[in-house]
């Protein structure tokens, strides 16, 4: 077990955080939280949690080895950092680069780039023979500056944005206004604590975006929408990721034509631009989460996401489902979308 931070998305104030904490446990690494900063998780973990958190993470940007945690005050970070056991980070002949980041407007005082010079001159000080590079190192150094705070470790991991994007509605071969942002959705994929090899159901697959970012994780996927359109595009948008699905059929979300799965990830319909056969949107999630919990053994897991007045941790609970947690996402003025964890009791 070693001490790790993780610079986390300021998307959302808990969600990344969650999702962090949700990995751990589908991939079952031990750990424990030390502390939460501004867009700064600092845990005791085994090195080995941060493949899964690379490979699956959708609001965690970077995974770092802590070497140092002290106040954002210049003559306090250059003590604790000649404190520190920095000697041996490099080896002879490595190339490093030293970078800080600021966190919204924490420590504005503070020179980032002197910061970084200064780190820079003591760690080639007391590594002889390591070398800087700022375009191509062998290791970078980071350091944030949170919460008045500077945290400052090794580089392991960086999760790049540029698969999420390529990835957004607009981009995938068949388009609907009413589809989930793949950050969210993989979010949600990951809050139910699914491993590879799961079967991951939507009743509501829509374009097919929750499926999509499950087969990303390794799970199996298996999809049904009641419109015949949205089946055959979710199938496209599915294939053109090359992830073969269980099955994609159509089906209504009330009568479903399975028997077992291993979670539920879904997001009714609801809005403007969405069809929902005349029927209440409070009508469809609860028919819908009757319907699920049919399909899932003690402990598994529905995560669903529904208009905030809709009030879905009531509606759950009532259906015998434990609420666990629930986020609130802003997606415009007339729309706050809630995301509900619930577990079979």
């Amino acid at each position: 077990m070693v001490k790790l931070f993780f610079l986390l998305s300021g998307e959302h104030e808990s969600l990344p955080l969650s999702e962090l904490k949700a990995i751990l446990e589908a991939e079952s690494h031990a750990y424990s939280i030390l502390e939460k900063l501004d867009q700064i998780a600092r845990i005791e973990a085994d090195l080995r949690c941060i493949d899964s958190i690379k490979r699956r993470s959708a609001f965690t940007r970077l995974c770092c080895f802590e070497l140092l945690n002290c106040s954002a005050e210049i003559t306090c970070i250059l003590r604790s950092a000649q404190q520190a056991h920095l000697n041996g980070v490099l080896k002879q002949g490595e190339s490093f680069a030293v970078r800080v980041r600021r966190v919204r407007t924490y420590a504005a005082e503070l020179n980032t780039m002197v910061l970084e010079k200064e780190l820079g001159e003591l760690l080639s000080k007391v590594n002889r023979g390591a070398v800087v590079n700022l375009k191509n190192p062998d290791k970078t150094f980071v350091g944030i500056l949170s919460d008045e705070r500077l945290i400052f470790g090794l580089k392991l991991a960086e999760i790049r944005a540029k698969p999420f994007v390529e990835r957004r509605p607009r981009k995938k071969p068949f388009f609907h206004p009413s589809a989930m942002p793949p950050r969210l959705a993989r979010c949600m994929v990951n809050l139910t604590r699914v491993k590879a090899g799961d079967l991951v159901f939507d009743p509501f697959c829509g374009t097919g975006s929750m499926l999509v970012e499950a087969g990303f994780v390794g799970c199996r996927v298996l999809g049904s929408d009641v419109q015949r359109r949205m089946v055959n595009g979710a199938i496209r948008n599915i294939n053109y990721f090359n992830i073969e699905p269980e099955g994609v059929v159509v089906a209504d979300a009330r009568d479903l034509p399975f028997s077992k799965v291993d979670s539920v990830v879904t997001d009714p319909p609801y809005g403007r631009s969405t069809i929902t056969l005349k029927r209440a949107t409070d009508q469809i999630v609860k028919e819908a989460l009757a319907a699920a919990i049919k399909l899932l053994d003690k402990g598994q897991k529905v995560c669903i996401a529904s208009p905030q007045t809709l009030n879905i941790g009531k509606i759950g609970t009532c259906l015998g489902y434990k609420h666990l947690e629930s986020y609130f996402v802003y997606v415009h003025r007339t729309l706050t979308r809630e995301i509900a964890l619930f577990e079979k009791a």
